[in-house]
């Protein structure tokens, strides 16, 4: 099967390792394709663990459960990225991410931020545009 994150790699080479926690997500870039992998797949747990611990709402887990889980993600597109490499401590990065919910066509459009504490990416938080 083709990856979620729209990286035309299979997923078992792409972001599985990740969400499997065999890896971790080397770029910033990747930490996010990753995260909307585990989005498509309503996988709250990683999602909580590469979320960083300053920012992270515990409490929201069933919430982001049940709305991953009810809509229908169409695609993940990468605008643009800002640092974030391997050798970076922080990464921006800007994506939208389409979907379905109740019918509708919509859109995550985002900048997102990015942290690396201790060899992993963490997803910080994000600005809507």
């Amino acid at each position: 099967m083709n990856c979620p994150c729209a990286s035309n790699q299979l997923y078992s080479q792409c972001c599985q390792p990740y969400i499997n926690s065999k890896e971790n997500a080397p770029t910033a870039e990747k930490l996010m394709r990753s995260r909307y992998t585990a989005f498509t797949l309503a996988n709250v747990d990683y999602l909580m663990k590469t979320h960083h611990q300053n920012t992270r709402a515990i409490n929201d887990k069933a919430e982001m459960k049940q709305w991953a889980s009810s809509v229908q993600w169409m695609g993940l597109t990468v605008m643009n990225t800002s640092a974030g490499l391997a050798t970076d401590t922080m990464g921006k990065v800007e994506f939208k991410a389409l979907y379905i919910e109740q019918g509708v066509l919509q859109a995550i459009h985002e900048k997102s931020l990015f942290r690396k504490e201790k060899g992993k990416w963490y997803y910080v938080s994000g600005e809507h545009i």
